[in-house]
């Protein structure tokens, strides 16, 4: 295969990945207009953004799966077929629970993140494999698309427009990767039965590659759906606004996971996770912070205090959690490449499928504290305490283990 159709494989992976985010992410904009309209509270609002995310997530891995056996580029193709059905109706749906049932039908185009994986992976050697999977996971720049698309349509034409709109994208989109892509050199090359590919879930690597994944797929993908919302609780902007200054977090989340995926090939998969989480928990603790209005007797009087982040400075701390969750989702599949080069399909789908079951529960999680605690800061604290659990994670296991900043350490045989 040459050089230049590889280039061209890779870049039409990725643009079919870019549009199937932007329709993975779509309630996270739609839904404010119809939280209006259902008149939801905050934990149904987070079940209706979080559930296209659950059926995206629960398929990454049959899916992850059948692209060994069948090839990424068939599969891929179907997916974006099939899903424009049930996108095309969602404009008629009237209730909640027809808002969620058809959820779960469209979020199928989540799953694309493991069928373009492996088949991406395919057409590059290890020592490049980093940088080409950065660059197709860098199609997570469909949550900015999302951001600027749907309130432009909703302005105009009204939310309905919305779906419409993305499913004809959808199938023009099917047409193009069909076209330009190239057959899949692993299909129908799976070594061993099912159980045989299953098997290597044994390994403990893998689970870890999961609870790191969880945070910031997870995080990147329920803050993504979440971030118009908050804007416009906290901070009182109107709809396209707010979904404007969300892109302050999806969009460097998108573009610089190649930059990630670079990295990762140059220092390490360890060292770039590593460094991801202490930045993403250092940004995280500033912004768990809760608008605080109080009060101090002074010897002449009282004085009344405000301690609250500005619009600007929170979105630049947004901006700096999205490149370290970028990183850390470029990282996390250098990994994989690196540890589990003959099960690239299996891995990657279990690891994308526990990373958008954090993407599931995360909106729900948010919606629960909003409504229990009553301010907007409380998801920063949920997913600071979850970092924190990361780095523990990352420290036990590896940093005692592995030369960090050019330290030589001894191997674990020779230890006493």
């Amino acid at each position: 295969m040459s050089g230049r159709r590889n280039i061209i494989v890779l870049i039409v992976t990725t643009w079919a990945f870019t549009i199937c985010f932007a329709v993975w992410m779509m309630f996270g904009v739609i839904g404010i207009p119809l939280r209006r309209e259902l008149q939801l509270d905050s934990t149904q609002f987070g079940l209706l953004t979080a559930t296209p995310i659950l059926t995206g997530s629960l398929f990454r891995l049959p899916l992850g799966l059948w692209t060994d056996r069948v090839g990424g580029r068939i599969l891929m193709t179907l997916l974006l077929v099939l899903c424009a059905v049930p996108l095309w109706f969602a404009a008629d749906a009237t209730a909640f629970w027809q808002f969620l049932l058809l959820g779960l039908a469209l979020g199928l185009v989540g799953a694309s993140f493991s069928v373009g994986t492996p088949y991406v992976a395919r057409f590059f050697p290890p020592e490049r494999r980093g940088l080409a999977m950065g660059v197709f996971g860098a199609g997570t720049v469909g949550a900015a698309l999302n951001m600027f698309v749907a309130p432009s349509l909703m302005n105009a034409y009204g939310w309905q427009a919305v779906p419409r709109t993305y499913a004809t994208a959808l199938l023009l989109t099917a047409a193009i990767f069909w076209l330009l892509s190239a057959p899949d050199p692993g299909a129908g090359k799976a070594g061993g039965s099912l159980r045989q590919q299953l098997a290597v879930m044994r390994d403990r690597r893998v689970w870890k590659y999961c609870q790191y994944y969880s945070i910031v797929f997870g995080g990147f993908t329920a803050l993504s759906v979440w971030m118009p919302q908050y804007f416009v609780s906290e901070y009182g902007f109107s709809v396209t606004q707010a979904a404007l200054l969300a892109a302050s977090f999806s969009l460097p989340g998108g573009l610089l996971r190649s930059v990630g995926g670079a990295l990762s090939d140059r220092f390490g998969a360890h060292e770039v996770t590593w460094w991801v989480l202490w930045v993403a928990w250092i940004a995280l603790f500033l912004l768990s912070y809760p608008h605080t209005d109080f009060a101090i007797r002074t010897v002449d009087g009282t004085r009344s205090f405000t301690i609250a982040l500005s619009p600007w400075l929170f979105c630049g701390l947004l901006f700096i959690v999205g490149i370290a969750f970028a990183f850390g989702m470029a990282s996390t599949f250098k990994y994989i490449g690196m540890d589990f080069p003959q099960d690239i399909g299996a891995v990657s789908g279990l690891v994308g499928m526990v990373g958008g079951l954090g993407g599931f529960l995360l909106p729900i999680m948010f919606g629960r504290l909003l409504d229990w605690l009553g301010f907007n800061s409380s998801i920063f604290m949920l997913l600071y305490g979850i970092v924190a659990v990361s780095l523990m994670l990352s420290y036990l296991t590896e940093v005692r283990r592995a030369p960090v900043m050019g330290e030589t350490v001894e191997p674990l045989a020779t230890r006493p």
